[in-house]
């Protein structure tokens, strides 16, 4: 086993540890099996196998209730899990009831803002999808997301990553700020409904086509539904 792979393990390890027989202080791990398997090796104990389910669980409880971790993470700050997911069990149940493998959990596309995990909140997206959708803000600097400064005119430039062909797009030059976040926006708009066009789930595709308009035009579809 490589250094890296190891170090993998034990971090693995430092985070499943269970206070007072709870997974992060508040999780119930009920599970009828064994959910992960460990061995030996130059007398060191080395992680082998984990149950995926046991796994988004984890995860799951870690960002929310793991010591240190919205510290580092503060998007996660006053998250919650449901009461009934604190059963490893009950998540489970729904979790294989999902297109979950290859996927990622999230909590908060179907509800833009949502801080609670549970059934009716969350769904398993595609992990490319999952990077699409990561709003990356504290790496953007001063201006608004997708906006730079081009020293050579001192203008302001629009740039937005096209997930499918995984390069960088230049939407051109703008004198303010505000209107190349614009250009940025109407872009991932775009991408955001191709990505729309290949989802089974209706409440997906929902979700990605209103996901990037501006507020004040959902309004005023709403006003004529």
């Amino acid at each position: 086993m490589s250094a890296t792979t190891e170090l993998a393990s034990s971090a693995l390890r430092r985070k499943m540890r269970k206070k007072d027989g709870q997974v992060c202080g508040v999780g119930v791990n009920d599970a009828a099996y064994p959910v992960y398997g460990f061995s030996k090796i130059d007398g060191r104990k080395k992680l082998l196998w984990i149950c995926p389910t046991y796994r988004s669980w984890n995860d799951m409880l870690r960002r929310c209730y793991g010591v240190g971790e919205q510290a580092v993470h503060p998007t996660y700050a006053g998250c919650s899990v449901s009461p009934d997911w604190l059963s490893l069990s009950v998540f489970r149940a729904w979790m294989l009831g999902q297109p979950w493998e290859g996927a990622s959990l999230d909590k908060d596309l179907l509800y833009p803002g949502n801080k609670v995990y549970g059934p009716d909140t969350c769904v398993f997206i595609q992990s490319q999808l999952n990077v699409f959708l990561t709003d990356r803000g504290a790496a953007r600097g001063e201006w608004p997301i997708g906006v730079s400064r081009h020293k050579a005119s001192g203008k302001f430039a629009a740039q937005c990553r096209n997930p499918f062909t995984r390069k960088g797009e230049h939407l051109g030059l703008f004198a303010l700020p505000e209107d190349a976040h614009e250009a940025w926006r109407a872009r991932k708009h775009e991408h955001a409904c191709a990505y729309a066009d290949q989802q089974t789930d209706p409440r997906i595709a929902a979700a990605l086509r209103t996901r990037y308009v501006r507020k004040e035009m959902i309004n005023e579809l709403c006003s004529h539904a």
